[in-house]
């Protein structure tokens, strides 16, 4: 195994195309949240009196990064805000969380696991000195609230005991005490053993349970990763084993997995939380940091350039909880909704749709991929990922230009003031492989860098093709960017007052009302790939930055009984009713209203 380092938001700067997605999403909901929603705005973290659990931490996990990654000082400042708030709370003890002391026993220290978490991801990016005592003291009042046992984990602490890792490494490696390993093996031990649990993934149920709640299994994928080497235990590659299994029975076309709010099977037009989008981005970027196994970057640049922009407006101020593969429209459904345990507006675009969890945790989907490009082991330097940024560290400088995953050029600017050994990643799918004009093989590719000034160019090709999924149906696929059948819309706005929080423009619900056909299947494999200019929107809905025309047939599909917006998971028939029409495709996380996975009715 290969363990790698992330750079700090002081090093690494997103460019590009990259930076435009971070921009929107800093004037949008992520930049904005605490001025409009009281869970934010009036927390208890802050002295409030609205929620004072997950919201907060969940939030300020995206936020900070956004805010340092965009060097905003109206956003650091609320940062700042928001963190001497929590840190002048914390009790002589080293209790931090809003909860009374008679109260612990009974509050779920999931919240201790995710603001200690959150803290360090603003050390990264702050370097605020004070940070690692506070943090040290959090963890060791929780070291003696457990080993006394005052508390024991329970509910999503339990679940969710991994998440205590990624302090408690970085606390270990500045501290060397022992008490840290101690607290490590009492939480493993108070913990949920998720290969218990794996006939349960196999078959969906409307049931909610902890052991198949989705954002649990996105999160879990990393626990081995993160806490074997402070456990003292032998890496087995689990996640792989565990991740073969949700994906066999729960698997979707853009390798995420349906879950509404449960597992929920194989069926396209089931939904797949937003949480379980961005965790699960999450927990790849910190797998393969750990192991440097490439085929969790690669599954990373899948869920990032089409799962996340696919279910979140264009502007960022709305998203979904729930995404479907086959998406043909998103407006409220009959009081019985056809998701596992998800209500009638889990699909539709609003502030909070269904819950407001997903309000406060989507927040860091693309600030941490941000922060991903580019790791660092001794005096190597890996690009993981192909994202237009800049780097800036140890006396080395490297700008990647790139419109990836648009196009498939990058051109590297190396200024080094030192030798270092430089590794690119090069995706599996990548065919006919230029450097600098130069074929070569198509692997990762190793140089060994020079004091000075470097140029490097990498070129290569994808070509689309049809991957097979369940039912005999197929989704078009080039590089890593899956492509959909762009179904048209019009939109039903809606502002009101719920429970006290204000929905109004541009952050109030909206339902899509699909107004072109969507009932297509291929009729043979022959595909015209068209590149564009990348919008300032890179996901835009209306000037797409790639898109592949299919020869395609119009063919009964069907709704799902009794639902009058959800298509059938199966068509009802494969027989054509239409002559062969050229179908312009659009990438899927360009495509709000879409048909992903189809059947191919010919040309086999």
């Amino acid at each position: 195994m290969n363990k790698w380092s992330f750079y700090t938001s002081k090093e690494l700067k997103p460019n590009g195309w990259l930076k435009n997605q971070l921009e929107i999403q800093g004037e949008g909901l992520s930049g904005n949240l605490h001025k409009i929603w009281p869970d934010i705005r009036d927390s208890a973290w802050i002295g409030g009196n609205c929620e004072g659990w997950e919201r907060v931490p969940y939030w300020l996990d995206g936020f900070i990064p956004l805010a340092y990654l965009l060097e905003r000082e109206d956003m650091i400042a609320t940062v700042r805000k928001y963190i001497d708030a929590i840190i002048s709370a914390q009790e002589d003890d080293g209790w931090i969380c809003p909860c009374k002391d008679g109260k612990r026993e009974k509050y779920d220290t999931w919240a201790i696991q995710l603001i200690c978490k959150t803290l360090k991801v603003y050390y990264d990016c702050s370097g605020d000195e004070r940070i690692p005592d506070v943090i040290y003291k959090v963890l060791k009042n929780y070291y003696d609230l457990l080993s006394s046992g005052k508390i024991k984990l329970f509910g999503w602490g339990k679940f969710r005991w991994f998440e205590t890792f990624i302090s408690l490494n970085f606390l270990y490696e500045k501290y060397r005490e022992e008490w840290i390993k101690d607290l490590a093996k009492i939480i493993k031990a108070q913990s949920f053993d998720y290969n218990t649990a794996v006939n349960k993934w196999k078959k969906p149920s409307r049931v909610w349970q902890m052991n198949t709640h989705i954002v649990n299994m996105t999160m879990m994928l990393k626990s081995e990763a993160v806490s074997h080497e402070l456990l003292g235990e032998d890496y087995t590659d689990n996640a792989e084993k565990l991740r073969t299994i949700l994906d066999k029975y729960n698997g979707t076309a853009f390798e995420g997995f349906t879950g509404d709010e449960v597992l929920s099977g194989l069926d396209p037009s089931k939904g797949t939380e937003l949480c379980a989008v961005v965790e699960q981005m999450y927990s790849y970027e910190e797998i393969f940091a750990h192991t440097g196994d490439n085929k969790w970057a690669e599954r990373l640049e899948v869920l990032a350039f089409n799962a996340l922009p696919a279910t979140i407006s264009e502007d960022m101020w709305t998203h979904q909880y729930v995404q479907q593969v086959n998406q043909i429209a998103c407006q409220k459904t009959m009081i019985i909704a056809p998701w596992s345990t998800n209500g009638p507006y889990a699909h539709t675009f609003g502030l909070e749709p269904n819950y407001g969890c997903c309000t406060a945790n989507f927040n860091q989907g693309w600030p941490k991929f941000a922060l991903a490009p580019f790791m660092h082991s001794g005096n190597t330097v890996i690009n993981v990922l192909m994202l237009p940024s800049v780097l800036k560290a140890d006396g080395v400088t490297i700008r990647l230009e790139t419109e990836y995953p648009f196009k498939n050029k990058m051109h590297y600017y190396i200024d080094a003031e030192k030798d270092f050994d430089f590794i690119i990643r090069i995706p599996s799918f990548a065919k006919n492989l230029k450097v600098n004009g130069e074929n070569a093989d198509t692997a990762d590719l190793s140089f060994a860098i020079r004091n000075g000034k470097t140029e490097i160019e990498i070129e290569f090709e994808t070509v689309p093709y049809l991957k097979n999924r369940p039912n005999d149906l197929c989704a078009l696929q080039m590089g890593s960017l899956l492509f959909s059948v762009p179904v048209k819309y019009s939109k039903v706005m809606k502002e009101y007052i719920k429970k006290g929080v204000e929905r109004k423009f541009p952050y109030c619900d909206y339902q899509f009302i699909p107004k072109t056909p969507w009932n297509y299947g291929f009729a043979d494999r022959n595909f015209k790939v068209s590149y564009n200019a990348v919008s300032d929107i890179p996901f835009s809905e209306s000037a797409p930055a790639v898109t592949v025309k299919a020869n395609m047939y119009q063919i009964n599909w069907g709704l799902k009984f009794p639902y009058k917006s959800i298509c059938r998971n199966t068509p009802k028939s494969r027989a054509p009713i239409s002559s062969v029409q050229e179908i312009e495709l659009y990438p899927y996380g360009c495509s709000r209203l879409r048909m992903t996975e189809m059947p191919l009715l010919g040309g086999k």
